[in-house]
């Protein structure tokens, strides 16, 4: 499918710089336009419109828009963006079931096996290529900032505009996601293993860090394993243990750990999930709530850790920046010296995501920061308060408590 974004480009005389530049360089001119398209790809993984595609393809974006081989064309929104691994989850709106692609098996690909390649590259949509798996296990280094491993090499053909496309094999399944290639090479493009993206799923998908709840379970895999059960948790006290396969969650089948994750992202907090999972043979039904915790003050955690004070932002920049009703918050105050001041940010600057996390509000600042340890980097990601521009800044957070902001 094709993933069509709204990009803020910015000039190269701000206090930051893009995460994709070392990689994406192909000669672009050095003054860009505050404003561009770009067209990237994705793959469809949950039917009720969940999408993969490169964080690349979406970061710094404003608006983002999956164009469907029928010509539909949807808003989505940013589930969550991985940029250290160069994996982001969206979200579409799906009145009906959308076809989704099935995961394969990292283990069952070798070289020399025939791939299939799907994408937009060049905004030729839906352009399918083929060729075989060159090697396997590929690191790339692109600067200090930007590094891949254990990459799928593969001489299918890749150009700008197949990121965050699928990767197949002869059996239609997915066994790569195809994020970057090598500008001074042909024949020469990489994917990210299926097995990375088994691994990032449950963390990118998990409710608990978007939401004040507690549920206490980790699942993957194709067989919906459960991974590790968080002591004392709601799962933990209905008995359920790593090694359990959950079959279905109330009473609907589950196909595999991320339609569990989709099924708990529906769920309110404070219901109770039916479980049947499977044990040593033997089926069992366990009932565990969704556990409503009170969510934590974002203000108070802003300017604790980080030395800042947010607000809502205002309409009229809401306006200038062309922002979702549901997106950012601006920075009011700074304390002289703090870490976000020191770090170059400014009064007026718009807080889009914290720890690629999407900010629409104090609750989701609060669920962010609260997970942050003494000393630990945060990343920021926002907006210039005077341009509009992109910016990213990684950011340590204060190694004690500060005083209040009166």
């Amino acid at each position: 499918m094709n993933v069509n974004t709204t990009r803020i480009q910015r000039v190269p005389t701000r206090r930051f710089f893009s995460l994709w530049d070392d990689v994406f360089d192909f000669g672009r001119p050095t003054v860009r336009a505050r404003r561009v398209h770009s067209v990237g790809s994705g793959a469809i993984i949950h039917e009720r419109g969940y999408i993969v595609t490169n964080a690349h393809v979406v970061a710094q974006t404003s608006d983002i828009r999956v164009i469907f081989a029928d010509q539909r064309s949807v808003e989505a929104k940013i589930v969550s963006i991985d940029p250290e691994h160069d994996l982001a989850v969206l979200k579409v709106p799906a009145e009906t079931p959308l076809p989704c692609v099935k995961l394969g098996r990292s283990g069952d690909i070798m070289v020399g096996e025939t791939v299939i390649a799907i994408g937009n590259p060049l905004e030729l949509q839906h352009t399918v290529t083929a060729g075989i798996v060159s090697a396997l296990n590929r690191d790339l280094h692109f600067s200090e900032e930007v590094s891949y491993r254990g990459l799928i090499q593969t001489d299918a053909a890749i150009n700008p505009g197949n990121s965050g496309g699928p990767l197949l094999n002869v059996n239609a399944e997915l066994i790569g996601i195809n994020t970057a290639i090598r500008g001074d090479a042909q024949n020469v493009g990489f994917a990210i293993p299926v097995a990375r993206l088994w691994a990032l799923l449950p963390n990118m998908l998990d409710i608990e860090r978007r939401q004040r709840v507690r549920f206490g379970l980790e699942v993957s895999g194709a067989e919906a394993e459960i991974n590790s059960v968080q002591p004392d948790s709601p799962a933990a006290q209905a008995g359920l243990r790593p090694g359990d396969r959950i079959l279905s969650f109330n009473g609907e089948r589950l196909r595999n750990g991320i339609d569990y994750y989709v099924h708990l992202l529906e769920r309110e907090p404070g219901e109770t999930i039916q479980l049947e999972f499977a044990r040593n043979a033997k089926k069992r039904v366990a009932e565990v709530p969704l556990q409503a915790i009170p969510p934590p003050d974002g203000q108070r955690l802003a300017w604790a850790k980080l030395g800042m004070q947010l607000a809502p932002v205002p309409p009229v920049n809401r306006r200038r920046y062309r922002l979702p009703d549901d997106l950012g918050l601006t920075v009011e105050k700074l304390q002289p010296s703090g870490p976000v001041e020191r770090a170059g940010i400014v009064e007026g600057d718009v807080i889009l995501r914290v720890n690629r996390l999407t900010v629409r509000s104090f609750d989701d600042l609060g669920l962010t920061l609260e997970e942050v340890d003494p000393g630990e980097r945060v990343l920021l990601e926002g907006l210039d308060a005077q341009t509009g521009e992109a910016w990213w800044a990684l950011v340590r957070s204060r190694s004690q408590r500060a005083r209040g902001s009166d």
